[in-house]
């Protein structure tokens, strides 16, 4: 009798045991783990959207200075072109006398050397004193219209930095405000002040840095041009104090 009691209460047992652990598994199951989770996506707009009020004054100085950047580069690129034949051109013109030709010949080129050139050829007769100032004061002119807003890239690659730095200022602000808000110091509270902090941080300095490579990328150009025009003048002088035949 003792084992006909004791069987069914085992199999009872067994039963209930089966039951649970089968209910565990359903939960198991339904519960979503790690790495079922859907990762959350990295979007560099909205990482910038977070950045903070400083954004908008840095949004605007990396747009400016890619205009500048564009604008200057056009100008600085019809200023590099290179006619070879101009200077062969005008010393047979001058040994003829033909100078009006000479001059037409430079205001057809509408580069820098050839606006210097003319005026060195309009000097033509005076001392060389005289016609080497004039020269140098043409080419200043040119170097002038050339350079024209490149101070933007200049004034931009160093205060997009400070602006950056506001926002970090800003950020860190914004976080103890937070944790006094809160009164307590979790993770949460710190990291949206956090984030922001560093995404301007970022920002300031990538702008800066792209403003400050095109500033002495088109001065390296301009550099050129100088050197090449200076040359130039040399070739000049030298066809004027050629002995005529």
């Amino acid at each position: 009798m003792l084992l006909q009691i004791t069987a069914p209460t085992a199999t009872q047992t067994i039963q209930a045991v089966a039951a649970a652990v089968s209910d565990t598994a359903h939960q198991v199951a339904a519960t979503p783990t790690a790495a079922a989770l859907p990762p959350e996506s990295f979007n560099l707009l909205s990482m910038v959207m977070k950045g903070g009020p400083m954004m908008v004054p840095l949004a605007f100085l990396l747009v400016l200075s890619i205009y500048v950047l564009i604008e200057r580069l056009l100008v600085i690129s019809r200023a590099s072109k290179v006619n070879e034949g101009l200077l062969s051109g005008l010393q047979g013109l001058i040994k003829q006398g033909n100078l009006s030709s000479a001059k037409a010949m430079c205001q057809g080129q509408n580069t820098p050397e050839s606006f210097m050139l003319e005026k060195g050829i309009s000097r033509i007769g005076q001392p060389t004193a005289e016609i080497r100032e004039a020269m140098a004061e043409a080419a200043s002119v040119q170097f002038a219209i050339l350079e024209k807003r490149l101070n933007v890239l200049n004034i931009t690659g160093r205060i997009a930095p400070m602006f950056g730095f506001v926002g970090t200022i800003i950020g860190v602000v914004k976080i103890f405000y937070d944790i006094a808000l809160a009164g307590t110091v979790e993770i949460s509270v710190i990291s949206t002040g956090l984030y922001e902090k560093m995404v301007s941080s970022a920002s300031g300095l990538v702008v800066g840095v792209l403003a400050f490579i095109a500033y002495h990328w088109l001065n390296n150009k301009i550099d050129k041009i100088a050197h090449r025009m200076e040359e130039t003048k040399m070739k000049f002088f030298d066809i004027l104090n050629e002995p005529s035949n």
